[in-house]
């Protein structure tokens, strides 16, 4: 089973990014698909994720300027980011597991399956 996220790079404050995270190996169809960002000197924090019911959840710090889709199709998850902040700046990291429920999506801990990262850098 590969992650591979994609579509990180170099922004300025008040743009946009959509990364991608895509499957290799397993069908994301019945996992809940998250994103986590892990800072310099921070730790791993929780960013979004998306069930497979369709239900989303988002961290108190993006709602309102994150939006996480997901193509089963195409076995990707986008994570839309939009009025991006330097503080936004991280790698970020895609997940998956099948016995994520909607009181552990927060616990990195649980996910089985984990991307390299792709990395956002918001200039001020």
């Amino acid at each position: 089973v590969q992650l591979q996220a994609s579509g990180g790079g170099l922004v300025q404050a008040g743009g946009s990014l959509r990364l991608s995270c895509a499957a290799s190996g397993r069908t994301f169809r019945s996992d809940t698909v998250g994103w986590f960002r892990q800072a310099p000197g921070k730790e791993r924090e929780f960013v979004s994720a998306i069930r497979w019911t369709g239900s989303t959840h988002y961290a108190d710090f993006v709602k309102g300027r994150f939006t996480i889709t997901r193509d089963n199709a195409k076995n990707t998850v986008y994570l839309q980011m939009s009025s991006l902040k330097p503080e936004d700046t991280a790698g970020y990291y895609c997940a998956a597991g099948d016995n994520v429920i909607s009181t552990t999506v927060t616990m990195s801990r649980i996910y089985q399956y984990w991307g390299q990262g792709t990395q956002v850098t918001v200039s001020s």
